[in-house]
């Protein structure tokens, strides 16, 4: 393999001094940044907000950003710095409140930041982990990692050392924490693979998780005895899939048990130990001796409907692609394998973009919404990283809720166009917050922030373009003629 670097000359050594220069470079960048950002939080103190209008709905409000004993910013700051960073609005106040917490709570740590002597990461990970804790707490995790913040320990001991100090700074508080833990439970659906695949995490106590361990064995190995392959860990996966439908799960279950010749479940003990963590919980049992059709329960009321949005290329040419919302994109094959014989489909006509009847309402229609999800499913501001359908849908030019002597601006009409999805901060910075955004042509977002930047959202992305730029120029960019 031949690559044109600049550097073929270099004898190894001197390339190997190269790669530290560069690597101290990139250091010295790194602690820039948080000087950046605090300088920033200094200047966007609370004093910048009139006290006139500061309480009205959806005006920018003071609000502190690191932990206890660091001052107060004004909190649209953070969309300023993230968009002219490159960066989310949520990662520039992370960024800000790192750098004040560093400064303020950790100054031995901030020193050595400055002295080049430890890794941004290493003292942002600090300072993240140390946020809930008095100013006096954090000054002690401080003289405790600040040695060994400097690389000398792989990064999971040093993860360690900063958990054991933060312990170590309020034992009391620390074993409130843990009692408060042990009773947080939940079941969250992790971020998809580029696989068509996610994962499911469950948080609960022990007796909880021993009883669903316990039950997906079971289905496992009823599901072994119908034939099932695969796997045990693969046919565990698919016991969970079964046990989502109680109708199919207790029918599988009776003719296992039956085939089995296993004997009905005895009654449940009807003065159970309470501290028995392994007890049977009567509530949650199944009575497998009867047949699930005698039951008595109304299936299709008592389970739950599960929608998916998937959409598909309509084009002349198949792309063999689709995208599942909350999923990403995955092959059609696997739309067909993996859905096509558990789901129903509902196959919507293409929805005609630009044919969209604009509105003399302020109320934008359904069929609208669905429009704007469909040309724009992410936030439109810049660098936003939302594609919840929940977001809000906005007007790009003001709707002036009414007639005037003139009748309504055609410029303010609910029509697509007009419209931009933003969560609900954002459409509080641009409301309130200075910004301006023009859409010259449907879907196509252009934004100034209050210091003259500017900024080209579209279906790419966010990129910072010359304010030169021209609806000319657009339309020339995208073929959409002059």
């Amino acid at each position: 393999m031949e690559l044109i670097t600049g550097l073929e000359e270099l004898a190894d050594g001197r390339l190997l001094d190269h790669a530290g220069e560069v690597a101290r470079a990139r250091r010295e960048l790194e602690v820039q940044e948080l000087r950046v950002a605090l300088s920033f939080v200094v200047r966007n103190n609370p004093d910048r907000l009139d006290p006139g209008i500061r309480l009205l709905p959806g005006r920018e409000r003071a609000r502190r950003y690191g932990g206890v004993g660091t001052d107060e910013v004004t909190e649209f700051c953070c969309a300023e710095l993230g968009a002219r960073m490159g960066i989310t609005s949520f990662a520039a106040a992370a960024l800000m409140a790192d750098a004040v917490d560093l400064v303020v709570r950790l100054p031995q740590l901030w020193a050595r930041v400055e002295a080049f002597e430890v890794k941004v990461s290493y003292a942002r990970y600090v300072a993240r982990k140390t946020r809930d804790l008095s100013i006096e707490q954090a000054e002690y995790v401080d003289s405790r990692v600040a040695e060994s913040a400097d690389g000398r320990v792989p990064w999971t001991r040093f993860e360690e050392l900063v958990a054991a100090a933060i312990v170590a700074s309020n034992p009391a508080a620390a074993a409130a924490a843990e009692e408060k833990a042990q009773q947080a439970s939940y079941a969250r659906v992790t971020r998809s693979d580029e696989h068509g695949m996610r994962g499911l995490y469950v948080r609960a106590g022990f007796p909880v998780i021993a009883k669903v361990d316990a039950m997906l064995a079971l289905v496992a190995d009823a599901l072994a005895a119908q034939g099932v392959g695969g796997t045990v860990d693969e046919r565990r996966a698919l016991a969970l899939l079964v046990l989502c439908d109680p109708r199919q799960a207790i029918a599988l279950l009776a003719a296992y048990r039956r085939s089995a010749g296993a004997s009905p479940d005895p009654a449940p003990d009807p003065d159970p130990d309470p501290d028995d963590p392994g007890g049977d919980d009567p509530a949650v049992q199944l009575d497998l001796s009867v047949p699930p059709e005698a039951a008595g329960i109304d299936w299709a009321a008592l389970l739950p409907t599960v929608e998916l949005f998937v959409h598909c290329y309509a084009g002349p040419e198949p792309t063999g692609i689709a995208r599942v919302e909350g999923q990403g994109p995955v092959t059609q094959a696997w739309v067909r394998t993996v859905l096509g014989e558990r789901a129903r489909f509902t196959v919507r006509p293409v929805l005609d973009l630009e044919g969209q009847a604009p509105v003399d309402a302020y109320e934008i229609p359904d069929r609208h919404r669905r429009a704007v999800h469909l040309m724009t499913p992410a936030d439109i501001f810049p660098w936003g990283s939302s594609r919840s359908r929940s977001m809000q849908i906005d007007h790009t030019v003001p709707h002036p809720r009414g007639r005037g002597p003139g009748g309504v601006d055609p410029a303010g009409l609910s029509e697509v166009g007009n419209y931009g999805p933003m969560t609900g901060f954002h459409h509080r910075v641009k409301t309130h917050g200075g910004w301006q955004v023009a859409q010259p042509f449907p879907g196509i977002y252009l934004w100034r922030d209050p210091h003259g930047a500017t900024y080209l959202v579209d279906h790419t992305g966010t990129r910072r373009i010359d304010a030169a730029w021209t609806r000319h120029h657009l339309a020339q960019a995208y073929d959409l003629g002059a």
